[in-house]
Protein backbone atom coordinates (compact mmCIF):
# COMPACT_ATOMS: atom_id res chain seq x y z
CA UNK A 1 0.00 0.00 0.00
CA UNK A 2 1.29 3.45 -0.90
CA UNK A 3 3.16 5.38 1.84
CA UNK A 4 1.01 8.54 1.59
CA UNK A 5 -2.36 6.91 2.34
CA UNK A 6 -4.26 7.40 5.17
CA UNK A 7 -4.83 4.71 7.59
CA UNK A 8 -8.94 4.68 7.03
CA UNK A 9 -7.78 4.54 3.49
CA UNK A 10 -5.60 1.69 4.24
CA UNK A 11 -7.92 -0.31 5.86
CA UNK A 12 -10.51 -0.01 3.18
CA UNK A 13 -8.23 -1.48 1.03
CA UNK A 14 -7.82 -4.48 3.02
CA UNK A 15 -11.32 -4.86 3.75
CA UNK A 16 -12.07 -4.76 -0.08
CA UNK A 17 -8.58 -6.76 -0.73
CA UNK A 18 -10.88 -9.82 1.11
CA UNK A 19 -13.26 -12.41 -0.74
CA UNK A 20 -15.68 -11.96 1.27
CA UNK A 21 -16.13 -8.31 1.41
CA UNK A 22 -14.64 -7.55 -1.86
CA UNK A 23 -17.79 -6.17 -3.10
CA UNK A 24 -19.03 -3.98 -0.10
CA UNK A 25 -19.70 -0.84 -0.21
CA UNK A 26 -16.61 1.64 0.21
CA UNK A 27 -18.16 4.48 2.26
CA UNK A 28 -19.72 1.78 4.00
CA UNK A 29 -16.78 0.33 4.83
CA UNK A 30 -14.85 3.41 5.38
CA UNK A 31 -17.57 4.74 8.05
CA UNK A 32 -17.61 1.67 9.92
CA UNK A 33 -13.56 1.06 9.76
CA UNK A 34 -13.20 4.92 11.18
CA UNK A 35 -15.19 3.90 14.21
CA UNK A 36 -12.99 1.11 14.78
CA UNK A 37 -9.90 3.33 14.13
CA UNK A 38 -11.03 5.22 16.93
CA UNK A 39 -11.65 2.79 19.39
CA UNK A 40 -7.48 1.01 18.34
CA UNK A 41 -4.72 2.64 17.10
CA UNK A 42 -3.33 -0.51 15.62
CA UNK A 43 -4.78 -1.18 12.05
CA UNK A 44 -4.24 -5.01 11.55
CA UNK A 45 -6.71 -5.30 14.48
CA UNK A 46 -8.89 -2.45 13.37
CA UNK A 47 -9.42 -4.43 10.08
CA UNK A 48 -10.14 -7.50 11.78
CA UNK A 49 -12.82 -5.37 13.79
CA UNK A 50 -14.40 -3.94 10.57
CA UNK A 51 -14.70 -7.33 9.06
CA UNK A 52 -16.22 -8.99 11.78
CA UNK A 53 -18.39 -5.65 12.47
CA UNK A 54 -19.52 -6.33 8.49
CA UNK A 55 -19.97 -10.26 9.41
CA UNK A 56 -22.93 -8.83 11.85
CA UNK A 57 -24.56 -6.48 9.33
CA UNK A 58 -24.17 -8.40 6.05
CA UNK A 59 -22.49 -11.61 6.33
CA UNK A 60 -24.33 -13.59 8.12
CA UNK A 61 -26.96 -13.66 6.10
CA UNK A 62 -24.85 -14.65 2.88
CA UNK A 63 -24.00 -17.86 4.60
CA UNK A 64 -22.08 -18.90 0.77
CA UNK A 65 -20.80 -16.83 -2.16
CA UNK A 66 -24.13 -16.13 -4.37
CA UNK A 67 -23.71 -17.42 -8.04
CA UNK A 68 -25.69 -14.25 -9.25
CA UNK A 69 -24.43 -15.49 -12.90
CA UNK A 70 -26.26 -18.71 -12.82
CA UNK A 71 -29.33 -17.47 -11.21
CA UNK A 72 -29.66 -14.77 -14.20
CA UNK A 73 -29.29 -17.56 -17.09
CA UNK A 74 -31.86 -19.21 -14.93
CA UNK A 75 -33.96 -16.50 -14.57
CA UNK A 76 -33.91 -15.79 -18.37
CA UNK A 77 -34.42 -18.92 -19.38
CA UNK A 78 -37.28 -20.10 -16.82
CA UNK A 79 -39.46 -16.10 -17.39
CA UNK A 80 -42.30 -16.25 -19.94
CA UNK A 81 -43.37 -12.60 -19.57
CA UNK A 82 -45.70 -13.49 -16.29
CA UNK A 83 -44.20 -13.24 -12.56
CA UNK A 84 -45.73 -16.26 -11.46
CA UNK A 85 -43.83 -18.00 -13.57
CA UNK A 86 -40.61 -17.25 -11.41
CA UNK A 87 -42.55 -18.40 -7.81
CA UNK A 88 -40.56 -21.73 -7.87
CA UNK A 89 -37.46 -20.31 -8.63
CA UNK A 90 -37.43 -17.27 -7.21
CA UNK A 91 -38.08 -19.45 -3.76
CA UNK A 92 -34.76 -21.60 -4.34
CA UNK A 93 -32.63 -18.15 -4.59
CA UNK A 94 -34.54 -16.88 -1.85
CA UNK A 95 -33.48 -19.33 0.56
CA UNK A 96 -29.23 -18.42 -0.05
CA UNK A 97 -30.28 -15.24 2.19
CA UNK A 98 -30.76 -16.09 5.81
CA UNK A 99 -33.77 -13.00 6.09
CA UNK A 100 -35.60 -13.71 2.98
CA UNK A 101 -35.07 -17.64 4.20
CA UNK A 102 -36.98 -16.61 7.08
CA UNK A 103 -39.82 -15.06 5.47
CA UNK A 104 -40.79 -17.69 3.13
CA UNK A 105 -43.52 -19.90 5.07
CA UNK A 106 -45.11 -16.33 5.70
CA UNK A 107 -44.21 -14.77 2.02
CA UNK A 108 -47.42 -14.64 0.81
CA UNK A 109 -49.85 -13.73 3.82
CA UNK A 110 -46.81 -10.83 4.56
CA UNK A 111 -47.36 -9.27 1.49
CA UNK A 112 -51.36 -9.84 0.95
CA UNK A 113 -51.43 -8.42 4.81
CA UNK A 114 -49.56 -5.50 4.38
CA UNK A 115 -49.64 -4.17 0.97
CA UNK A 116 -52.94 -5.44 0.49
CA UNK A 117 -54.43 -2.91 2.97
CA UNK A 118 -53.32 -0.03 1.41
CA UNK A 119 -54.63 1.58 -1.90
CA UNK A 120 -52.98 0.95 -4.98
CA UNK A 121 -48.96 0.63 -4.52
CA UNK A 122 -47.39 2.04 -7.24
CA UNK A 123 -44.20 3.02 -6.52
CA UNK A 124 -41.91 0.49 -3.47
CA UNK A 125 -38.13 1.09 -2.26
CA UNK A 126 -36.80 -1.19 -0.92
CA UNK A 127 -34.12 -0.30 1.85
CA UNK A 128 -31.11 -2.55 2.47
CA UNK A 129 -32.81 -5.19 -0.05
CA UNK A 130 -31.18 -8.25 0.25
CA UNK A 131 -32.78 -10.56 -2.13
CA UNK A 132 -36.20 -9.36 -1.15
CA UNK A 133 -37.08 -8.07 -4.85
CA UNK A 134 -37.38 -11.78 -5.60
CA UNK A 135 -40.57 -11.74 -3.33
CA UNK A 136 -41.81 -9.75 -6.34
CA UNK A 137 -44.01 -12.43 -7.68
CA UNK A 138 -46.28 -12.28 -3.87
CA UNK A 139 -46.53 -8.60 -3.82
CA UNK A 140 -50.35 -7.21 -4.71
CA UNK A 141 -48.59 -4.03 -6.68
CA UNK A 142 -50.63 -1.80 -9.12
CA UNK A 143 -49.89 -2.55 -12.63
CA UNK A 144 -46.89 -0.75 -14.18
CA UNK A 145 -45.66 -0.07 -10.88
CA UNK A 146 -42.26 1.04 -10.42
CA UNK A 147 -39.92 -1.03 -7.41
CA UNK A 148 -36.42 0.74 -6.81
CA UNK A 149 -34.14 -1.24 -4.52
CA UNK A 150 -30.60 -0.14 -2.59
CA UNK A 151 -27.67 -2.43 -0.33
CA UNK A 152 -24.08 -2.11 0.67
CA UNK A 153 -23.39 -4.94 -1.70
CA UNK A 154 -22.08 -3.83 -5.08
CA UNK A 155 -22.53 -7.73 -7.17
CA UNK A 156 -25.87 -8.06 -5.21
CA UNK A 157 -27.49 -4.75 -6.77
CA UNK A 158 -26.60 -5.33 -9.94
CA UNK A 159 -28.04 -8.61 -9.90
CA UNK A 160 -31.05 -7.25 -8.56
CA UNK A 161 -30.83 -4.48 -11.09
CA UNK A 162 -30.46 -7.67 -14.10
CA UNK A 163 -33.81 -8.85 -12.75
CA UNK A 164 -35.63 -6.05 -12.59
CA UNK A 165 -35.01 -5.80 -15.99
CA UNK A 166 -35.74 -9.12 -16.96
CA UNK A 167 -39.19 -8.65 -15.57
CA UNK A 168 -39.77 -5.35 -16.97
CA UNK A 169 -40.10 -3.54 -13.91
CA UNK A 170 -39.34 -0.25 -14.17
CA UNK A 171 -37.40 1.46 -11.41
CA UNK A 172 -34.04 0.65 -10.67
CA UNK A 173 -31.15 -0.83 -8.02
CA UNK A 174 -28.15 0.69 -6.68
CA UNK A 175 -25.65 1.08 -3.62
CA UNK A 176 -26.34 2.92 -0.77
CA UNK A 177 -25.18 3.95 2.39
CA UNK A 178 -28.21 5.14 4.39
CA UNK A 179 -25.63 5.38 7.72
CA UNK A 180 -24.56 8.85 5.53
CA UNK A 181 -27.52 9.31 3.13
CA UNK A 182 -31.14 8.29 3.16
CA UNK A 183 -32.35 7.55 -0.23
CA UNK A 184 -34.76 10.17 -1.53
CA UNK A 185 -37.09 8.19 -4.03
CA UNK A 186 -40.53 9.57 -3.60
CA UNK A 187 -42.37 6.69 -3.39
CA UNK A 188 -45.70 4.78 -2.51
CA UNK A 189 -44.56 2.52 0.21
CA UNK A 190 -40.83 2.16 1.46
CA UNK A 191 -39.84 -1.30 2.78
CA UNK A 192 -37.23 -1.58 5.70
CA UNK A 193 -37.65 -5.19 6.74
CA UNK A 194 -35.08 -6.04 9.64
CA UNK A 195 -32.79 -3.52 8.58
CA UNK A 196 -32.86 -1.42 11.79
CA UNK A 197 -30.95 -3.73 14.14
CA UNK A 198 -28.88 -4.04 11.89
CA UNK A 199 -27.91 -0.43 11.63
CA UNK A 200 -28.22 0.29 14.91
CA UNK A 201 -25.06 -1.68 15.98
CA UNK A 202 -23.43 0.64 14.18
CA UNK A 203 -25.37 3.91 14.57
CA UNK A 204 -27.88 3.98 17.47
CA UNK A 205 -29.78 7.35 15.82
CA UNK A 206 -29.65 5.46 12.58
CA UNK A 207 -33.39 3.62 12.59
CA UNK A 208 -34.88 7.41 13.44
CA UNK A 209 -32.91 9.26 10.68
CA UNK A 210 -33.69 6.46 8.20
CA UNK A 211 -37.69 6.56 9.44
CA UNK A 212 -38.08 10.30 9.26
CA UNK A 213 -36.48 10.89 6.26
CA UNK A 214 -37.74 8.22 3.38
CA UNK A 215 -39.71 10.32 1.30
CA UNK A 216 -42.59 7.49 1.14
CA UNK A 217 -46.64 7.76 1.99
CA UNK A 218 -45.98 4.62 4.18
CA UNK A 219 -42.99 2.78 5.26
CA UNK A 220 -43.18 -1.39 6.47
CA UNK A 221 -40.75 -1.33 9.31
CA UNK A 222 -40.26 -5.31 10.33
CA UNK A 223 -37.90 -6.92 12.80
CA UNK A 224 -36.85 -10.32 13.48
CA UNK A 225 -38.88 -12.40 15.72
CA UNK A 226 -35.77 -14.59 16.25
CA UNK A 227 -31.99 -14.74 15.74
CA UNK A 228 -30.32 -16.22 12.97
CA UNK A 229 -29.97 -19.50 14.93
CA UNK A 230 -33.82 -19.44 15.85
CA UNK A 231 -33.62 -18.32 19.56
CA UNK A 232 -36.50 -16.18 20.44
CA UNK A 233 -35.22 -14.79 23.75
CA UNK A 234 -38.05 -11.93 24.15
CA UNK A 235 -36.70 -10.72 20.69
CA UNK A 236 -40.09 -9.61 19.53
CA UNK A 237 -40.90 -7.57 23.21
CA UNK A 238 -37.21 -6.00 22.94
CA UNK A 239 -38.18 -4.60 19.17
CA UNK A 240 -41.44 -3.83 19.70
CA UNK A 241 -40.30 -1.29 22.77
CA UNK A 242 -37.80 0.01 20.34
CA UNK A 243 -40.09 0.53 17.35
CA UNK A 244 -42.54 2.81 19.77
CA UNK A 245 -39.37 4.57 21.02
CA UNK A 246 -38.47 5.51 17.05
CA UNK A 247 -42.39 6.29 16.93
CA UNK A 248 -42.12 9.25 19.59
CA UNK A 249 -43.17 12.76 18.62
CA UNK A 250 -44.65 11.49 15.61
CA UNK A 251 -48.83 11.44 14.79
CA UNK A 252 -48.18 8.81 12.38
CA UNK A 253 -51.02 6.16 11.95
CA UNK A 254 -49.39 3.15 12.93
CA UNK A 255 -50.86 -1.21 12.25
CA UNK A 256 -49.14 -4.21 13.78
CA UNK A 257 -49.08 -7.09 12.25
CA UNK A 258 -47.48 -10.05 13.91
CA UNK A 259 -46.13 -13.20 12.06
CA UNK A 260 -44.67 -16.19 13.58
CA UNK A 261 -41.10 -15.24 12.19
CA UNK A 262 -41.44 -11.48 12.07
CA UNK A 263 -43.17 -8.95 13.26
CA UNK A 264 -44.42 -6.09 11.21
CA UNK A 265 -45.78 -2.10 11.25
CA UNK A 266 -47.28 -0.63 9.01
CA UNK A 267 -46.48 2.92 9.41
CA UNK A 268 -48.48 5.58 7.35
CA UNK A 269 -46.93 9.16 7.17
Amino acid sequence: MAEQESPLERLVAAVKASARYRHVSAAFIARVGAQELAKRPNLKAAIKATKDRLHQVGGAYLEARPDYRAWLERLRATFRGNLDDLRPLSLEIMRAHASTRERLPILAEFYSSILGALPPVRSVLDVGCGLNPLALPWMPLAGGASYYACDIYEDLVAFVGEFLGLVGVSGGAWVCDVLGEVPQQKVDVALVLKLIPCLEQIDRAAGRRLLDGLNANHLVVSFPAQSLCGVRKGMPATYEARFHELMEGHDWQVRRLAFSSELAFLVSK
